[in-house]
């Protein structure tokens, strides 16, 4: 049955699309309507056309997935745009729900828009490395202007129905059925005797765009990584300056050269990988995810009001415990302080930063958890204090409450153990600062129930994180592969390398900062913890010189940015040379016998820092602690700031070849040394490069 149905009645044509719950622009759908449309034209005496779709949502997008297929044709869906647009009668089209993409593609094309109280419209495109192909560029820009037009494109965000209808881009906003409300809008529209409108033949509102198009032109040549964005300026300079028949020759130009870019395929790449993230294998989609309804976090300090505030900013009441008065005075400042802050941004306004405030519960016995559906531990990274703090939780909360644990790298089944209840138990591991960074890494143990690890995904959803599952093992995901990278990163400072030159390396892949900036900023007292901990788990190689530069930094007191001294000197938050950092590698590497070499090359730095992740990814995969090679390219693109336009480290290792990563790691052993088997090629690793295959041959869902 077709997806796209065509009636009349009272004199109206009505189009009705019908393919829940995003109504996915797709060849199926286009065969659809351009049906559909067809009977519209081959009736004369219907004097106008209402367009509209049933579901949650209006058509939310293309259907990414075809956009590999060879019959995809963004030609296509232009022709068809082109003929709605060209219709004499008029045509009206009702919105709600989500409007993106092809969709706002098609909103642009119809003669008249009408959307329901709460539709949200935009081009995201340029979050997938390409631009809107279905004349986007050029209509939107001769609605609005340049501003808005650059504004929606090259940010890709959508706006709301109110400023939408304030800048023109509907032309009513009602409450109600999108059907109703349309052919509403379409019966007044044939009173006033209303004309088809089409932008291709309109001009840009008055006003001066050359400063939008210039300003816009240079900040995207300062991000060469994301070509799209120069692309979408020239193209909307282009709807400005001349005919829509030849901006829309640059732009399906322009789409068909991004679209099989290699920073496209990347960021496509991540839009799935994110999407399969939530799929896990082996948990049925009939089991129900439990109510949560009030969160309790235990642990006010930074960590824990942050993840209060994750909470509180997706409207569920939460209780904030700290067993000190100071510091739970100090994480209810932390977090009045933080709304006051996007109270003077004018990110949120004061009456919301209330509501928010007004849901938050404080206080310093912990017995004010027990009502909780979810209670959160986010004390310090100590075993023996996290082991004490789970078997008070295992008799403080509720029977049927989750009990999960912050831990960055702690064995949650041990800790699930201490409650009583190991059912019960989840690793929940955010990122710092828990408010803003995406990424949750979800800590499935060997007994946690299949409900607990169903509501914490769904749970993810509801306060805007990306959930990845990972299994039981130090570090899990990506504090596992960060160790490699860090173990890496102090040889190569032992050797002779500086701070600047192992960090310049990576940044020049498009990280965001380097290995020592990054544990600067984090702090190497935290970092230097994390390995005593696992040397106490046992964890820690026959070695005595691993991780030796972290663990005599935290001796000295230089703990990083917070005390202005750490593998960098600080004035403020600038990074600056410190010729001790130098010093005290040297006497490191005196004492245990590794030698010094000026002829350290960037290319080297990267493969050692980055293949040797790779590896350890790779040997998570074959444990079944990932059940996704693109699990953990999420990992890194959503905490490490891993750069997106490169698909995640997994993604770049097939860019590069697999047989290339292991030749490298095997000339790493040769050369180095591999007496503690750090450059042990992971049997997966050397399996796929052998046999030629990627990790889609291994996906688990």
């Amino acid at each position: 049955m077709s997806n796209v149905t065509f009636h009349s009645a009272d004199g109206i044509g009505r189009i009705c699309i019908s393919h829940p719950p995003l109504n996915l622009f797709s060849h199926r759908l286009l065969t659809g309507l351009s049906a559909a449309l067809a009977q519209f034209e081959a009736d004369a005496s219907l004097p106008l056309l209402l367009i509209y779709c049933e579901g949650p949502s209006f058509v939310a997008g293309a259907d990414i997935a075809e956009f590999d297929n060879p019959a995809f044709s963004a030609e296509a869906i232009n022709a068809l745009l082109n003929r709605i647009e060209a219709q004499t009668r008029p045509v009206v089209v009702a919105l709600h729900g989500t409007v993106l993409g092809a969709g706002m593609e098609l909103a642009l094309a119809c003669h008249y828009r009408v959307a329901q109280q709460g539709t949200r419209l935009g081009l995201p495109e340029v979050k997938l490395g390409i631009l809107p192909g279905a004349g986007g560029t050029q209509r939107l820009p001769r609605l609005v202007g340049a501003t808005l037009a650059l504004d929606m494109m090259l940010s890709g965000r959508p706006v709301p129905a109110q400023e939408a209808l304030a800048s023109g881009i509907v032309d009513a906003v009602e409450e109600g059925d999108p059907l109703a409300f349309g052919l509403a809008f379409g019966r007044q529209l044939l009173a006033k005797g209303g004309q088809p409108r089409r932008l291709s033949a309109q001009s840009a509102p008055p006003g001066e765009h050359s400063p939008a198009i210039t300003a816009a032109l240079d900040a995207a040549r300062k991000s060469p990584q994301y070509p799209a964005k120069e692309a979408i300026v020239l193209c909307v300079q282009q709807a400005l300056n001349g005919d829509f028949a030849s901006g829309a020759r640059a732009e399906a130009e322009a789409f068909n050269r991004l679209l099989p870019s290699a920073q496209s395929r990347a960021l496509r790449h991540l839009f799935f990988a994110q999407r399969r993230s939530r799929q896990i294998p082996g948990l049925e989609r009939q089991v129900p995810a439990g109510k949560i309804e009030q969160v309790g976090i235990l642990g006010a300090g930074t960590m824990g009001s942050g993840i209060a505030m994750c909470f509180l900013n997706a409207g569920i009441r939460t209780v904030l415990v700290d067993a000190a008065a100071a510091g739970l005075e100090r994480g209810l400042q932390l977090i009045r302080s933080t709304y006051e802050a996007q109270v003077a941004k004018g990110r949120m306004g004061a009456e919301q930063a209330s509501v928010r405030l007004a849901l938050l519960t404080t206080s310093l016995d912990d017995q004010a958890l027990a009502p909780c559906d979810l209670v959160i531990e986010a004390v310090f990274e100590d075993m023996a204090l996290k082991l004490q703090v789970c078997r008070r939780l295992g008799e403080v909360c509720k029977p049927g409450a989750i009990i999960a644990s912050n831990t960055s790298t702690l064995d949650v089944d041990a800790l699930a153990q201490a409650t009583g209840r190991p059912a019960d138990v989840v690793g929940m591991h955010f990122f710092s600062p828990a408010n803003i960074m995406r990424l949750l890494e979800v800590v499935r143990g060997a007994h946690t129930a299949p409900q607990v690890l169903k509501t914490v995904i769904d749970l993810a959803g509801k306060i805007g994180k990306t959930p990845v599952v990972s299994g039981v093992c130090f570090g899990f995901i990506g504090n596992r592969m960060a160790e490699v990278y860090l173990r890496e990163a102090e040889f190569l400072l032992m050797e002779g390398a500086s701070p600047a030159q192992i960090d310049e390396a990576v940044q020049a892949l498009g990280l965001a900062m380097g290995p020592c900036r990054m544990l600067d900023m984090a702090g190497l007292d935290v970092g230097a913890k994390t390995v005593i901990e696992c040397g106490k788990a046992g964890g820690l190689p026959p070695d005595a010189s691993y991780r030796a530069v972290v663990r005599k930094m935290f001796e000295l007191g230089r703990f990083g940015q917070k005390t202005g001294l750490g593998y960098y000197r600080y004035e403020g938050r600038q990074a600056l040379p410190d010729p001790e950092t130098g010093r005290i590698a040297a006497e490191l590497a005196q004492a245990h016998g590794i030698a010094q070499r000026g002829d350290i090359a960037a290319q080297e730095i990267v493969e050692r820092l980055l293949y040797s992740m790779v590896n350890e990814g790779c040997k998570i995969l074959d444990e079944g602690i990932a059940y996704r090679a693109s699990d953990i390219d999420v990992v890194w693109a959503a905490g490490y700031g891993f750069p997106d336009f490169r698909g995640g480290p997994m993604f770049m290792a097939e860019q590069i070849g697999l047989a290339q990563i292991v030749e490298r790691l095997e000339h790493q052993a040769t050369t180095r040394g591999n007496r503690y088997g750090y450059w042990n090629v992971s049997p997966l690793l050397q399996r796929l490069a052998a046999e030629r295959q990627g990790f889609d041959s291994l996906q688990a869902a």
